[in-house]
């Protein structure tokens, strides 16, 4: 399976109603994409000096599952929101197992 993780460290001042539109809108992307195998978002617990604010752990079978998974409208839609409201943004994709 192959893992994409994305964490969004949202700006100082960034109003909560702007960062419950971003984790719903994340939330609602397996219903409009398919081959999405698992997918996981939440809002950080810890509030430590490392922590994100949200994160998003999401696994597909292959890189063309993942290709077209991130070149989806819906999914640039979101991408252009977390850009917005975001002062770092970070991702890792890996092959697990």
């Amino acid at each position: 399976m192959l893992v994409h993780i994305v964490l969004w460290k949202y700006k100082t001042g960034v109003s909560e109603e702007s960062r419950a539109e971003h984790v719903l809108k994340l939330k609602q992307l397996p219903d409009q994409i398919p081959n999405i195998e698992s997918y996981h978002v939440g809002r950080d617990i810890m509030h430590l000096d490392r922590s994100f604010d949200t994160g998003l752990s999401s696994g597909f079978a292959d890189r063309e599952a993942l290709d077209h998974y991130s070149n989806h409208a819906a999914h640039q839609e979101v991408v252009a929101l977390g850009k917005q409201i975001s002062e770092n943004v970070v991702s890792v994709d890996f092959f697990a197992g």
